[in-house]
């Protein structure tokens, strides 16, 4: 009883995630000046500049370690889904049709603001001493999708200070093609592979609750990070990461107040019913960081909300959840790529936009509903070839960023299917105009029933 009284005493800026993120920004930042004016410098870190140098890079490691196995199994249990309709050959096409084509206009939106805003110009940073310049090609992003191995992980060993050092790297892009070659052979054998998609149902549980987790433990990780950028980079890093976040929100706002409504009008539904039935998935989306996370709630309001038919929304809103990302895949890898560009002074050509757009339509299944800041910007700066510094450097404020790029993932997740169900006949637009009365769900009973698509789960 004492400790749930005292649980009710704490105010909500203690509880609540996003002043806890505001409040590690802001003691992060302090931190950072006191290291940065005592001494410390990216070779000889002073004993503070090291600890939020060694909290900072922890963070992003663990995240990493979890980026392997959640996009394998993810992607695995997405193809395992199709399993679940029959005759949805063309309803899982239109799918992936529309999931490419509202990825393509964001990115070129991102790729538009990166250019205007200029967001890491005029830092006068260096580039960093072990960048041998910018590699990234055609050839290279087409070869890099054979799988070396079949976890798609590379080693790297180097000599320092006469001792050998082994690190392991792991390739995006390679990792989605063998998940994707696994889960079609799965779905190819049959029932003898059950065991092992139940296993990686299973499997892909518990990475993501490891993953909440150390989502959880961000305002820790965003204080080694924003603190450790400031110690290196200094008063540049602050104004450079701040119009970078600007950049980004504006795209985000496009992307939702402007590309959605267009696509929900040309398909003449109704916009006011668009924002209002899919608005409690885009609020929990805002708040839990998750797209996994929301996706019950996203599928939920995509079938009472917005009339597409169950057994359509069971495989396309799930199937969302792991690669349909226009806040994560496309706004933010543009502006990223541009910005770090920007950043250390490194030209891009055509060639280069021309690979963000591709890498952000294709990689966009490698995001995994979690992480997609980290898989995408990492996937992004590789096949442009630009230096991997930057991933550390824009970690320090993705927290804030995320929450906003959730929200329009969770948008887009519904939106898609919405449109496609529409667009084949099968939306109900009795309940999708139905009156919500301000309640988070309309009445099922305010609309006549439709019969179900061809697209029925098989029991």
């Amino acid at each position: 009883m004492a400790t749930s009284l005292n649980t009710k005493r704490l105010p909500g800026w203690v509880t609540g995630f996003g002043p806890q993120i505001i409040a590690a920004l802001i003691l992060g930042l302090i931190l950072g000046l006191v290291a940065k004016y005592t001494g410390s410098t990216a070779e000889e870190p002073t004993a503070l500049g090291q600890a939020l140098q060694i909290v900072g890079s922890s963070y992003v490691s663990l995240l990493r370690a979890a980026v392997v196995p959640l996009i394998f199994f993810a992607v695995v249990a997405s193809i395992a889904n199709l399993a679940k309709v029959t005759n949805a050959a063309r309803l899982a096409w239109q799918t992936l049709l529309w999931f490419g084509i509202t990825a393509l206009i964001s990115v070129l939106i991102g790729i538009t603001l990166g250019l205007v805003f200029q967001p890491g110009a005029n830092t006068g940073q260096d580039m960093p001493e072990n960048y041998d310049g910018k590699t990234g090609s055609w050839l290279g992003f087409l070869t890099g999708l054979i799988p070396a191995n079949f976890l798609g992980l590379g080693a790297n060993t180097s000599l320092e200070e006469g001792a050998a050092s082994t690190s392991l790297s792991f390739n995006v892009l390679q990792i989605l093609v063998i998940a994707i070659a696994v889960g079609v052979a799965a779905l190819k054998v049959g029932e003898a592979a059950k065991p092992f998609l139940d296993f990686s149902a299973s499997f892909l549980a518990i990475i993501q609750k490891v993953l909440w987790w150390i989502i959880r433990i961000a305002p820790i990780g965003t204080i080694g990070l924003i603190g450790n950028a400031v110690a290196v980079y200094g008063w540049d890093t602050i104004g450079a990461l701040g119009k970078f976040t600007l950049a980004i929100y504006v795209g985000l706002a496009l992307v939702l107040f402007a590309l959605y409504p267009v696509l929900v009008r040309l398909h003449r539904l109704g916009i006011k019913q668009y924002f209002s039935g899919v608005w409690p998935a885009v609020q929990l989306g805002f708040v839990s960081r998750s797209s996994i996370g929301t996706l019950p709630l996203t599928q939920r309001v995509t079938e009472r909300n917005l009339g597409v038919p169950s057994g359509y929304a069971s495989f396309a809103v799930p199937l969302g959840a792991t690669t349909k990302m226009d806040g994560c895949a496309a706004i933010y890898p543009a502006v990223s790529a541009i910005f770090v560009a920007q950043f250390f002074h490194i030209d891009l050509g055509l060639t280069d936009y021309l690979l963000i757009a591709l890498v952000s339509v294709l990689g966009s299944a490698a995001t995994a509903g979690t992480t997609g800041a980290i898989v995408m910007l990492t996937l992004t700066l590789s096949t442009l070839g630009l230096p991997l510094a930057g991933v550390g450097l824009l970690m320090a404020v993705d927290p804030i960023i995320d929450m906003g790029r959730t929200a329009v993932n969770v948008a887009g997740q519904a939106l898609v299917p919405t449109i496609v169900a529409k667009r084949e006949g099968i939306l109900d637009k009795d309940l999708y105009d139905a009156p919500r009365t301000g309640n988070p769900f309309a009445d099922e009973h305010a609309a006549t029933s439709q019969p179900e698509p061809q697209a029925q789960p098989v029991h």
